[in-house]
């Protein structure tokens, strides 16, 4: 099996990190949250020569989901993910984007929708699928147990977690979100999420402002905010 790899393309204007899991030997691979920006993602996969199974969304928020419909229509591969309770947000993709004057993000709709405990795969690349709400009531992170890799979308951040301002959003919804389906999968395990740097877990469960509250169990003074990460 060849090593699982990763590039990023930052899409929109919220820089959401598209992001392209591909087996170097095979050169399969799949899109991760193509928000917007298509052309430059189509030009990034033709210039490596790889071919793409399918597109994993892991929200429906429209900086993530918005370029799906085209990718879609452009490489003839499947949509997967999110979760279902994600639905009514992938519905308003169309609205959001002219509230924020985002021209070409379109609704969509996945072809198969994903639940807590799922499995997706590309080529020998195997992730489990875990629903993690709180950023969203759709959102799921994916984990590639073989190399100890996690994409965690919006839920947790290099320093930060995602808002919880948004509609569908609930912030302690998100830390039981952290507590229950992130921390256990590893102090080692590295990410990827939909926003700046990555991180690896047992960095944020010592350093994250954050997650502090989720250990003493108190309300911390700590709030996430769309000032510390541009997200949506």
């Amino acid at each position: 099996m060849g090593m699982l790899q990763a590039g990023i393309i930052p899409v929109t204007p919220f820089q959401q990190n598209c992001t392209v899991f591909f087996d170097p030997e095979t050169q399969e691979g799949v899109v991760v949250d193509p928000g917007g920006d298509v052309p430059l993602i189509l030009q990034a996969i033709e210039k490596s020569g790889l071919t793409i199974k399918e597109i994993w969304l892991t929200h429906g928020h429209l900086d993530h989901a918005g370029g799906a419909r085209d990718l879609k229509e452009a490489l003839g591969v499947d949509i997967v993910g999110p979760h279902q309770d994600d639905l009514p947000l992938l519905q308003r993709i169309e609205a959001q984007a002219e509230k924020y004057g985002i021209p070409g993000l379109r609704n969509v709709l996945p072809d198969r929708w994903l639940k807590d405990g799922d499995k997706v795969s590309f080529g020998a690349h195997d992730f489990e699928v875990y629903h993690a709400p709180g950023h969203a009531p759709g959102h799921v992170i994916y984990f590639n147990r073989a190399q100890n890799f996690a994409h965690l979308g919006d839920v947790l951040f290099n320093g930060s977690i995602g808002r919880t301002d948004l509609p569908g959003g609930n912030h302690q919804q998100l830390l039981d979100s952290i507590r229950d389906k992130v921390l256990p999968l590893g102090d080692d395990v590295g990410f990827i999420c939909g926003h700046g740097p990555g991180s690896c877990i047992g960095d944020e469960r010592r350093s994250n402002p954050f997650l502090q509250e989720i250990r003493t169990g108190g309300a911390s003074s700590a709030k996430a905010s769309g000032e510390t990460h541009k997200t949506m």
